[in-house]
């Protein structure tokens, strides 16, 4: 999956610099979209140079860690890398129509703005604040925020920087305070989108891989939409057997629903292959060799009604990385008895297994979309840790290349930056937003 090749990107690059854009880059994410169609996102591409060392250009956090040393990253020629914030544990992303950047905390309860270099409370208070939207709905502009219990909305008037009147537009939602889960929830952090009056909420799964998420209320590792307008209102199940779907965004230009998806862990052997070469065949057992590269994540468009394989199907990844059929799960499915494979969705992109991809953000003016991938634990080496770029076609995603690599320690076999989220600035940087030193990175492409 991985290119060491050139970058392919477009040729339009937005313009301007700070100040107050008339159309910002950023994914259908932050507002409603037009009227549905059949557009492309592809703009006209042109080939950059190699991939190269670049210093990162870290300000005013020179003294503090990871830039107390320096960094340096590999990116496209031309490119460039830079500090543009710090905020702790900073999760997902999005630009104020006003255009100044939200950050949000989940683990300190807390929604960060970033204006002029300076972070601030924008909201606080809140049930773990992940991913957030502006949308419009009803003739104002909002603020989605997705908290780990419920959705609520705000009120926004150009400039503000603080939240105030938040309307709960979806509560209910299952987090650990959920009695039928003791407490225990693997991927209680909600991801949202806004469109037509319609909110999107993803509700992952509560495990590695089990049953009981497939026949809960609602249920989980499922997208679920809602009336944005009313509380709890309009609730119909989208899709389902999605794991843990993030970075819920609407391809620029159509209805088309697209998430990457964290797939499972420590899957055993499906069939008959001798993963270790030793002449006999390892079906049912559980190999390193082979969970390092099974399943693949996914890049996936959403149908509705459509059923995506999890816990019972896992992508088949044998013969490439487009359009992929399913294995039966050994442990759940042996028999097919719980679910078709032959029938599941196919997974339109795998993703190198165990990368984590996190945030996607379509970039028309790349041509195509970004994903942040948070990085590995469950591998025998790191993998992941880095920002990708997928090249739109007439057919879909083409093949990812490196856009940001470079972020684990050789040394210490440890990484010292984690991707989550991007967002497109309005001068067409991309910022990357990483919990593990709490860094926001500029990454601007060549002028």
């Amino acid at each position: 999956m991985r290119k060491l090749g050139a970058l392919v990107v477009a040729a339009v690059v937005l313009s301007g610099c700070g100040g107050q854009p008339k159309e910002r880059a950023e994914p259908v994410r932050t507002s409603s979209a037009p009227a549905p169609g059949s557009g492309s996102s592809a703009a006209p591409a042109l080939v950059l140079g190699a991939p190269t060392s670049v210093r990162v250009a870290a300000g005013g956090s020179v003294d503090a860690a990871p830039f107390d040393v320096a960094r340096t990253v590999t990116m496209p020629s031309g490119w460039t890398a830079a500090v543009y914030a710090r905020v702790e544990k900073a999760r997902f992303m999005t630009f104020t129509p006003s255009g100044d950047l939200l950050v949000s905390q989940p683990s300190q309860g807390k929604v960060r703005v970033v204006r002029a270099g300076k972070v601030t409370d924008f909201a606080t208070g809140l049930n773990r604040p992940h991913d957030m939207v502006f949308a419009e709905v009803g003739g104002a502009t909002w603020l989605f925020v997705a908290e780990a219990d419920k959705v609520v909305r705000y009120p926004y008037k150009s400039g503000d920087l603080k939240a105030q009147g938040g309307q709960v537009v979806v509560d209910g939602l299952p987090d650990t305070s959920t009695p039928e889960l003791r407490g225990t929830y693997a991927h209680v952090l909600k991801n949202i989108a806004v469109r037509g009056g319609l909110l999107y909420v993803s509700i992952a799964s509560t495990c590695n891989a089990c049953v009981e998420d497939t026949v809960s209320d609602p249920q989980r590792a499922a997208i679920y939409t809602y009336d944005a307008a009313g509380k709890n209102a309009g609730k119909h199940l989208m899709a389902r057997g999605i794991r843990n779907a993030e970075g819920l965004a609407f391809r620029p230009d159509s209805d088309e629903l697209w998430v990457v998806v964290n797939n499972r862990d420590n899957t055993l052997v499906p069939d008959d292959r001798d993963v270790d070469g030793d002449g006999k065949s390892d079906k049912g057992k559980r190999m390193s060799q082979f969970v390092d590269q099974y399943p693949v994540e996914e890049l996936i468009k959403v149908r509705d009604g459509g059923f995506y394989g999890w816990p019972f199907c896992n992508p088949n990844s044998d013969n490439g990385t487009h359009n992929l059929p399913f294995h039966r799960d050994y442990e759940l499915n042996r028999d097919g008895g719980k679910a078709d494979c032959d029938k599941a969705d196919p997974i339109d992109l795998g993703l190198p297994a165990h990368t984590a991809p996190l945030g996607l953000t379509f970039v028309p003016a790349l041509g195509g979309a970004v994903i942040p991938m948070h990085g590995s634990w469950n591998s025998t080496k790191p993998v992941g840790y880095k920002v990708v770029f997928v090249p739109w076609t007439a057919k879909g995603p083409g093949d990812p290349v490196d856009l940001l690599s470079g972020l684990v320690d050789t040394k210490a076999a440890k990484p010292w930056l984690r991707p989550v989220d991007a967002a497109v600035d309005a001068d067409g940087s991309i910022l990357v937003s990483d919990d593990y030193a709490g860094t926001i990175l500029r990454l601007t492409p060549p002028k």
